[in-house]
């Protein structure tokens, strides 16, 4: 299946499923933040990659929602097997994205969830279940939700690098290339902010930043992200230019001007 099959009764199917996954995740995750006895595990052979309870939790209350109401779906998330799809269609789940950000108590992790078929991600969800902010972007919508109401997602029209806001997740972005292509974007643009994970690009969405540039992403980082960006009339691609790709690299743009401009720096001219 793909979203040109799909009749109005299965797209609002598809986003009442992405709406309950997230409350899932909210109802398994919030018991562990800030919380005694939550313990990090780490994945990393090098470095520090952790996982936690609230990971764990969450992916699997999620995989069991799904088990149960969308079987035909496959799965792809972070902490389990991947789940083959028989519907054509796939959903992809980061159960906590911003781990580090979780165990350090700060509130700018957040929960993923697209769905995807042969074209890559048409719907995805950002939530944040400490300060209660969701953003949904696809299928004809984009909005958030939040303590201060509901309102329209569309991203900034920001039109140079020089007045641009980025983000990116690392200082220490990427290997040493990657690092140096980064830079050149930062030398130009008005600001430039770390370590907000997820919530950089949910910020996009919404038109309070202009940029989110990062390296070493796996599927489930970005396909949520992707779609809500897109969604509110961004760009989203790996540093060619291209499908976001099993590179990693990611350049998410408030528009298109920004993109050519951000593109052509990381590429060297």
């Amino acid at each position: 299946m793909t979203t040109r099959d799909m009749d109005e009764a299965e797209r609002q199917a598809v986003v009442d499923t992405a709406h309950s996954l997230a409350e899932i995740a909210r109802a398994a995750i919030l018991p562990w933040f800030r919380k005694p006895g939550l313990d990090a595990q780490n994945k990393a052979e090098a470095g520090f990659d952790p996982v936690t309870q609230a990971d764990r939790a969450s992916e699997a209350a999620m995989r069991a929602h799904l088990r149960a109401y969308r079987s035909e779906d496959g799965i792809l998330g972070e902490e389990f097997e991947a789940v083959e799809s028989r519907s054509g269609l796939t959903w992809v789940l980061d159960p906590v994205d911003g781990t580090r950000g979780f165990l350090a108590g700060t509130p700018c992790w957040g929960v993923l969830i697209a769905l995807a078929d042969a074209d890559g991600p048409f719907l995805g969800v950002i939530d944040q279940p400490y300060i209660g902010e969701r953003f949904l972007g696809g299928l004809g919508q984009a909005w958030m939700t939040g303590p201060q109401g509901r309102r329209d997602l569309c991203t900034s029209g920001t039109l140079a690098l020089a007045d641009a806001v980025l983000f990116t997740t690392f200082p220490e972005i990427g290997a040493e290339d990657e690092r140096a292509a980064f830079g050149r974007v930062a030398q130009a643009v008005r600001l430039t902010r770390y370590g907000l994970d997820c919530y950089a690009y949910a910020l996009v969405a919404a038109g309070h930043a202009d940029l989110v540039i990062e390296a070493g992403l796996n599927p489930y980082d970005i396909a949520a992200p992707q779609a809500v960006i897109e969604a509110a009339g961004g760009v989203v691609t790996n540093w060619q230019g291209g499908r976001v790709d099993e590179s990693g690299q990611v350049l998410a743009a408030a528009n298109q001007t920004l993109h050519t401009q951000a593109l052509a720096l990381l590429q060297g001219a």
